[in-house]
């Protein structure tokens, strides 16, 4: 991951100082990430169970943020920030169905992490627009919206503070695929004609 990072950044040459780069190791690589991105330069890292406890594909998850932190502070990465999930995606939250993705979202700024994302079920998924609005309402971090996001949906998410667009860019709208230049044009213009109107872009 280390090599792909830095291949990223040097393909971008001096350009890079115009993009803020991010990196995610999944299966709960949080520590990881974070060695990865202080090693490369990278400004975010993407952290999964940063709060609380889930089921994920891999089993039981437990939240991180205390030692996550902690390890952030003696690796000397303060600079780098941690932008979590919240009742993340391809998981089971029944253990922390007692409370509502608010909550998480309120525990997660507790816990210092620097934004919150929000997901549908699964990858290429949409979340629901009552989410996002309750993760909005219960703190002050950025919320972004973290699947499903397409040309059709994207109206319903403009008070989130940004999008992470994957599985619709691709061709075919399946997240193996090559990239699809022609929707990703389509798409930036739609974005583009509301934006401007809000004032957001």
């Amino acid at each position: 991951m280390t090599r792909a990072c830095l291949t990223c950044s040097q393909k971008l040459g001096d350009s890079r100082e115009k993009f803020l780069l991010g990196v995610q190791i999944l299966a709960g690589g949080n520590f990881q990430a974070l060695a990865v991105a202080q090693a490369t330069e990278f400004d975010f890292i993407r952290a999964e169970c940063y709060v609380f406890a889930h089921i994920a594909d891999e089993g039981l998850m437990n939240g991180c943020s205390g030692d996550l932190m902690r390890y952030r502070k003696y690796i000397g990465a303060e600079n780098i920030a941690v932008i979590t999930d919240i009742k993340k995606k391809h998981s089971s939250h029944i253990i922390t169905s007692d409370l509502t993705i608010g909550d998480v979202a309120h525990a997660s700024e507790f816990f210092l992490a620097d934004g919150v994302i929000v997901t549908g079920f699964c990858t290429g998924k949409a979340a629901s627009s009552e989410d996002v609005a309750s993760a909005k309402k219960s703190c002050s971090l950025p919320v972004i919206v973290g699947s499903g996001i397409d040309a059709e949906n994207f109206k319903k998410f403009l008070d989130a503070d940004a999008f992470i667009i994957g599985s619709y860019f691709k061709k075919n709208g399946f997240w193996e695929n090559d990239l699809d230049a022609g929707k990703i044009s389509k798409f930036m213009q739609k974005l583009k004609s509301v934006s401007y109107s809000k004032n957001i872009l």
